[in-house]
């Protein structure tokens, strides 16, 4: 037997488990336990707290299919993150993970987003298109809902950067601040220009208040569906970039395999939240998933660049062995 339990004196035993099986297996209530047993209901709530720490009563949470707690941990201890969810994908199809996601984070979203937020949001990433057409009206209220990045790619993205935003301020209760602006432009001082015009001084500022950070993290390897988007930067750009052995990035801001900044001349002319502002943002959930993204996701977690992930199972795995 247990030491622990073995340790009880024998009668004050037998009556501490007649209370927990009354009480844990039967369901009965503490007054009713006490009336069978003649003691106070005081005492019940004493002998079943006794049960406890002597370990006659244990708890087991049982995770029910489909969740993924274990390897959420895992992930999480692994690369240092506050939270990790993992989401239950049918295949490692890129097109069913990011269902899969799309669903998890909004799920995430709708649980956590809290009063008076004020969210910076990307607008570059199929994944945050994916979590606002599952999204469903946030529990708290957020202030504010703001693009951190001009419009990229081709014009159907760029406008779509704008329904983003929309979207998401619609859905949080929120008001939604824009960046009316090309995400990429041709020198620093266009951006600086650009930057201090008063159509984006607002978005600007608000940046610098931000309490959540809800982006896609890109992959510098390509993929069918940012080639379908159209590319936000030139092939000049990605040949320096992939030179300086840059690995992915989160809001157009480059970085390597140990997460460090690498900027190859773009970073002067991108216009959006640079890479100060980003890591002090206090809650940074980035959402992505799939083969190509292996690399650049282990990467962001490792730099700092976001502390909260949510991706699907197979990513997940992969993560670990990394």
């Amino acid at each position: 037997m247990n030491d622990r339990i073995s340790g009880a004196p024998g009668g004050k035993m037998a009556l501490l488990v007649k209370a927990a099986r009354m009480y844990h297996e039967e369901g009965i209530l503490q007054p009713e336990i006490a009336d069978r047993l003649g003691v106070s209901q005081s005492r019940v709530s004493r002998l079943l707290k006794e049960a406890q720490r002597l370990g006659v009563v244990r708890t087991v949470v049982i995770s029910p299919p489909g969740l993924h707690v274990e390897l959420e941990r895992a992930v999480r201890e692994h690369l240092r993150l506050r939270d990790v969810v993992v989401a239950e994908s049918a295949s490692d199809d890129d097109a069913v993970v990011l269902s899969a996601i799309g669903a998890a984070a909004a799920a995430y979203l709708e649980e956590t987003v809290r009063s008076h937020e004020r969210i910076g949001i990307s607008s570059r990433s199929a994944s945050l298109m994916a979590v606002v057409e599952t999204l469903s009206p946030t529990t708290g209220r957020a202030e504010t809902v703001v693009q951190t990045l001009g419009a990229v790619g081709n014009p159907a993205m760029r406008a779509q950067a704008t329904r983003l935003a929309d979207r998401l301020a619609e859905l949080t209760g929120a008001a939604a601040i824009y960046l009316p602006s090309p995400g990429v432009v041709t020198s620093g001082v266009v951006r600086d220009g650009l930057l201090s015009d008063p159509a984006l001084a607002e978005a600007v500022d608000a940046w610098g208040e931000l309490t959540l950070l809800l982006t896609g993290i890109g992959a510098l390897r390509s993929s069918p569906m940012r080639t379908s988007w159209g590319s936000a930067i030139s092939n000049d750009d990605l040949a320096r970039l992939d030179g300086l052995h840059a690995v992915g990035d989160v809001c157009l801001n480059f970085f390597d395999a140990d997460g460090n900044v690498v900027d190859g001349g773009l970073r002067d002319r991108v216009v959006g939240i640079g890479p100060e502002q980003l890591r002090a943002v206090p809650r940074r959930v980035g959402v992505a998933g799939g083969g190509l993204k292996d690399d650049a996701i282990r990467a962001a977690a490792i730099g700092g660049w976001i502390d909260v992930l949510i991706t699907d199972q197979h990513t997940a795995r992969r993560l670990l062995e990394l």
